[in-house]
C-alpha cells in the first residue's frame, strides 16, 4: 500500500512539535527548582542502601548531565567538499584534541545533543582563538562578537554540530563551551544541571564504570587519562576532578573502575589526587576494571595473556588463570591505595567483583582463597540481576516469547527470572560470610533483552521495552530489592543504569531522557531508598 502524503497537516505537525518542544525546554528549566524543593526531604546518600551506573558519555546520551553540552561532544569529524561524510583529511590537533589547522576546502564537525531530549532556545558558544565556527542542522545563529556566539538549537532526535569553518594556526580556535539556556553565569563554578543533581541525590554511590571508559580502556600512563583541559569527555572519558566534584557535591561515595592495563605509577598518582580533592568524610570503593571475568570485553583477553605470561597454572584452562590473575592485580592496585592512604585506610573499600551466576566454586576457590585474596580485601561484588536473555535456543526461545503478552513477560520475570537472582544472593553471601566480607551489587535490576541475534526480532524489542514502562514492572523491582535485603542483609546495591533511550539492546536506564521525571522503575527505587533507610 502507498503511503500518501498532505502538506498541510505535516506542516501543522511540524508546528505542534516545535511548540512540545519549547514547552518541554521549559519544563527542563523550572524543573530544577521543583526537584530541589522536592529533594530537600529526601533520604541522604549515607542512610541509602543503593548507588547507582551513570550512564556513558557520548553525544547521544539523554541525561545530559552538564551544562556545557559540548562535553559530550563527538570526536572531531574530518570533511572535505566534494567528498563523502566525514572522509576528509587527518586532522592536525594539539594535545587536548583541538584543531590546530585546516587544509583548503576543509572543515572540522563536532556532533552534539544526537540523543535529542534536550532544551530548546539559546545556547552560547564561547570559544578561545581566532576562526569561524558555524551550527549544523537544528540550529540558527541569532548574534556573534568574537569568542562568543548566541545560537538557537532546537535540539531533535537528529542533533546539531559545532563546526569549525576555519581556524588560524598561529592562534587556532579552543576551549569551545556550548552552554545550556539560562547558565551562562554559573557553569563555571556549577558544571552539572540542577535535574541530575536532584536525580541521584539519594544515592550512597556513584559507580563511574562507563564514565571512566572502563571496557576496552586505552588508559595506560598518567599523562593519557582525561584531563579538564581536553577537549571533551567522550574519547577518554570524564576527568577524575570532575567525578570528585560530582561526589563531593552529593555527598555519594565513588566507585572507581581502574583501567586494566594502567601501570602502578598511574594507579598512585590517581590514588593520590582523590586523597587531596575528595570530601574526607566519602569512602571510595576500589575495583579492578569491570568484569573481567566477561569475554566480550578486552580485559578479560589482556588478564588470559598477563596470566599466561606469568606461568599461572593452569595452562590449559584460560578462563581460570584470568580469575587468578585478576585476584593477584586486584591485591596489587589495593596495596598501592592502601600505601597512599597510609593513615585512612578505613576510607577504602576494597571489591573483588565476580559474575553471579558462576557460583561459589569461582568466587571462593578461584579467586578469594587464591593466595589469600580475601585477606587484602573488604567486599565481594556480584551482579545479581533477574535476567531474561532471550535467544533463537532459549527456553523458552525468542519466537515463543515475542508472541507473549506484556503480562506474561513481567509473570515470567517474578515467577522465574527473581528466584533465579534470588539464588545467586544466597550463594555469594555464603561466600562472603565464610570469609568475613561485605557482599554487594556492582550492577543490578532488570535484564530483559534479546541476544545472539533475537535482538533483531521487533516484536521481541517491543515487548521488552513494553514490559520495563509497564507499571508492574515498579512492583517487581520492590520485591527483588526487598529479596535483596532480606536474603544478605541489605548492603550497597548499584542500579544498572541511570538514563537511556531503550532499544534492541536492552533497557537499562531507570528512566528513558532527561525531560522524564518519573518512571515505574525509577519511583520503585526512590520508594524503597525512602522506606528501607541504613544507621
Amino acid at each position: 500500500m502507498k503511503t500518501k502524503i498532505y502538506i498541510g497537516p505535516v506542516n501543522t505537525l511540524r508546528c505542534y512539535s516545535v511548540f512540545i518542544l519549547i514547552l518541554i525546554s521549559l519544563i527542563f528549566q523550572n524543573s530544577g527548582q521543583n526537584s530541589a524543593q522536592a529533594s530537600d526531604s529526601a533520604i541522604k546518600p549515607k542512610h541509602s542502601r543503593i548507588g547507582i551506573n551513570l550512564a556513558g558519555p557520548a553525544d547521544w546520551n539523554t541525561e545530559h548531565p552538564f551544562v556545557d553540552v559540548f562535553k559530550l561532544s563527538r570526536r572531531w569529524i574530518s570533511q572535505k567538499k566534494g567528498s563523502p561524510w566525514g572522509q576528509g583529511p587527518q586532522l592536525n590537533r594539539d594535545i587536548n584534541g583541538w584543531v590546530t589547522s585546516l587544509e583548503s576546502n576543509c572543515w572540522a564537525e563536532a556532533l552534539i545533543l544526537t540523543g535529542g531530549f534536550a532544551p530548546v532556545g539559546e545556547y552560547v558558544c564561547l570559544y578561545d582563538g581566532d576562526g569561524v565556527i558555524e551550527f549544523g542542522q537544528n540550529s540558527k545563529i541569532i548574534s556573534r562578537s568574537p569568542g562568543r556566539i548566541v545560537v538557537y538549537i532546537t535540539p531533535t532526535n537528529s542533533g546539531s554540530s559545532v563546526i569549525i569553518k576555519q581556524t588560524n594556526p598561529t592562534n587556532y580556535i579552543r576551549n569551545i563551551r556550548v552552554i545550556m539556556p539560562g547558565f551562562e553565569s554559573t557553569y563555571k563554578t556549577q558544571p552539572f544541571t540542577p535535574q541530575f543533581l536532584n536525580r541521584w541525590k539519594s544515592c550512597n554511590t556513584i559507580r563511574f564504570m562507563d564514565w571512566m571508559l572502563t571496557n576496552g580502556s586505552k588508559q595506560r600512563s598518567w599523562d593519557e587519562r582525561p584531563t579538564p583541559q581536553y577537549c571533551n569527555y567522550t574519547e577518554r572519558g570524564v576527568p577524575l576532578e570532575v567525578m570528585i566534584e560530582l561526589c563531593n557535591q552529593l555527598e555519594a561515595n565513588p566507585w572507581f573502575c581502574m583501567p586494566h592495563s594502567a601501570t602502578d605509577e598511574y594507579v598512585k598518582q590517581f590514588a593520590q589526587l582523590v586523597k587531596r580533592l575528595l570530601k574526607p568524610s566519602l569512602k571510595i570503593y576500589i575495583e579492578y576494571s569491570n568484569e573481567v571475568w566477561n569475554s566480550i570485553f578486552e580485559q578479560h583477553h589482556y588478564a588470559v595473556q598477563k596470566a599466561k605470561e606469568l606461568s599461572i597454572p593452569p595452562a590449559d584452562k584460560p578462563w581460570e588463570t584470568a580469575a587468578k590473575f585478576y585476584a593477584q592485580r586486584s591485591v596489587e592496585l589495593f596495596k598501592i591505595w592502601e600505601n597512599v592512604f597510609l593513615n585512612d585506610k578505613d576510607r577504602l573499600v576494597r571489591v573483588i567483583a565476580w559474575q553471579a551466576a558462576s557460583g561459589e566454586y569461582w568466587t571462593d576457590k578461584m579467586i578469594l582463597s587464591y593466595n589469600d585474596t580475601y585477606k587484602n580485601c573488604d567486599a565481594l561484588a556480584i551482579a545479581p540481576y533477574f535476567s531474561m536473555n532471550v535467544s533463537p535456543d532459549s527456553k523458552p526461545n525468542a519466537e515463543t516469547v515475542a508472541n507473549w503478552s506484556v503480562e506474561q513477560v513481567l509473570d515470567f520475570a517474578r515467577t522465574n527470572a527473581i528466584p533465579e537472582a534470588e539464588n545467586w544472593m544466597r550463594t555469594h553471601k555464603k561466600v562472603a560470610n565464610k570469609y568475613g566480607l561485605r557482599l554487594i551489587a556492582y550492577e543490578a535490576g532488570q535484564h530483559l533483552v534479546g541476544i545472539a541475534g533475537a535482538e533483531n526480532n521487533e516484536r521481541l524489542t517491543k515487548l521488552l521495552i513494553a514490559a520495563n514502562k509497564h507499571q508492574q514492572m515498579g512492583t517487581l523491582y520492590k520485591i527483588y530489592l526487598d529479596a535483596w535485603k532480606n536474603l544478605t542483609g541489605g548492603d550497597l546495591l548499584c542500579i544498572f543504569s541511570s538514563v537511556g533511550n531503550y532499544s534492541k539492546w536492552g533497557s537499562w536506564g531507570l528512566l528513558e531522557n532527561a525531560m522524564q521525571e518519573h518512571s515505574p522503575k525509577y519511583d520503585a527505587m526512590i520508594k524503597w531508598i525512602t522506606d528501607n533507610p541504613q544507621n
